[in-house]
């Protein structure tokens, strides 16, 4: 068993959801969350039978524990179900915990699930984020084999990434019917691979991987679903220049991008560099924000071409940052940072670079990106990490 890694995700003293991507270690953390719990893992084939064909078997189980018990459910979306006697045993008022991850929220929105209506949380586990790691955080190794707990424990990085691809797909959706036709999905993830770090064209997908448009809306459902991928909206509060619409487009993990995405002769390695190390920031400042539980992630880009690739806003936040894979920055790379504080004085502007030594260019922070990766955690601030 590899040596646990701790996290920064803190368990909540009531009942509540886990959700997060297969590999990102939701099992592993209950184990030592919890370890007195007790477990229903739904990947466990005798435990999806004996359940899933008598829901009500989980009630007359857990009506033998002590009041104030902890349960875990491991894979809650295998069945749905149980959230029916999960709701009725909650509200019997006898302070069981109930732990219930998933690793899809397909099947439960299939069934209207409403998430217990609001009596149990909802928490989000992500990939590792730099300053988790026990062992010192290598960005060029980052950008190639991503932050996944899966893959950062295993011997083989690249057959691990392989086989969680395959198995992912075979698992979650050939196995459960949710796409018909494998060869026209596994042509779309070459395809939307392309638009990793972009701004999401979903016509130009389907074009590329020749399908119809509502096709790839259906594929592109099926990876937010899955939790493999997530959408950036654009930042318009108190807009004072005409601002794009579209959001952008990442996967999930800079490992699992660099996994889908071929490459060829034609292919420039600073751009497939840039778009891994674009969302490598964009994970990291998606958990960061996750588990601070305050704030939200955007990007701006207005109709001239003006960009910036990340905005964070919140109650106590507000900041620009920009990423460039390049250790010698040019005039032009601070363009949209400037045009953005321009209509957002009171904004903190960070850029983001390949360099080793961090400097001030017209009132512009540039830090080392390993530097400021490293140095993310929920419990600072952002004044606290720069």
């Amino acid at each position: 068993m590899p040596k646990y890694i701790s996290r920064f995700l803190q368990p909540p003293s009531t009942s509540f959801f886990l959700f997060g991507p297969r590999g990102t270690g939701k099992s592993m953390w209950t184990a030592f969350s919890f370890p007195d719990a007790i477990r229903y893992n739904f990947l466990d084939a005798d435990t999806y039978r004996r359940i899933s064909a008598r829901p009500e078997r989980l009630k007359e189980e857990i009506h033998a524990l002590k009041d104030g018990s902890t349960i875990v459910l491991d894979e809650i979306q295998k069945v749905p179900d149980v959230l029916d006697i999960i709701h009725a045993l909650i509200e019997e008022k006898r302070e069981w915990c109930f732990v219930m991850t998933g690793s899809s929220s397909r099947k439960l929105k299939r069934v209207g699930v409403d998430l217990l209506a609001g009596r149990a949380l909802l928490k989000t586990m992500h990939p590792f984020l730099a300053s988790e790691l026990a062992s010192p955080f290598a960005l060029d190794m980052a950008l190639v084999q991503g932050m996944l707990p899966l893959v950062y424990n295993s011997k083989n990085t690249q057959d691990t990434l392989n086989a969680y691809i395959s198995l992912y797909l075979r698992e979650e959706v050939q196995m459960e019917g949710i796409v018909r036709n494998m060869g026209n999905f596994n042509r779309f993830l070459e395809a939307v691979s392309f638009s990793h770090a972009s701004v999401l064209n979903i016509s130009n997908i389907a074009r590329d991987c020749e399908v119809e448009r509502r096709v790839v809306q259906n594929y592109i459902q099926v990876l937010e679903d899955l939790l493999l991928s997530f959408r950036v909206p654009i930042f318009s509060k108190r807009a004072k220049r005409e601002l794009i619409k579209h959001e952008k487009f990442y996967l999930f993990d800079a490992g699992v991008f660099r996994c889908l995405r071929p490459t060829g002769p034609l292919d420039r390695v600073e751009d497939v560099d840039g778009s891994a190390l674009e969302g490598l920031v964009a994970q990291h400042l998606r958990a960061w924000l996750a588990y601070r539980e305050s704030g939200s992630l955007y990007y701006w880009r207005t109709s001239k071409g003006n960009e910036v690739d990340f905005v964070l806003y919140g109650t106590d936040l507000f900041a620009a940052i920009e990423v460039k894979n390049t250790a010698v920055l040019r005039p032009a790379d601070f363009h949209g940072l400037q045009a953005f504080k321009e209509d957002y004085p009171e904004c903190t502007v960070l850029l983001l670079y390949r360099g080793l030594r961090r400097y001030l260019h017209g009132g512009i922070l540039c830090l080392p990106c390993d530097e400021f990766l490293k140095a993310l955690h929920p419990d600072k601030s952002l004044s606290d990490i720069i």
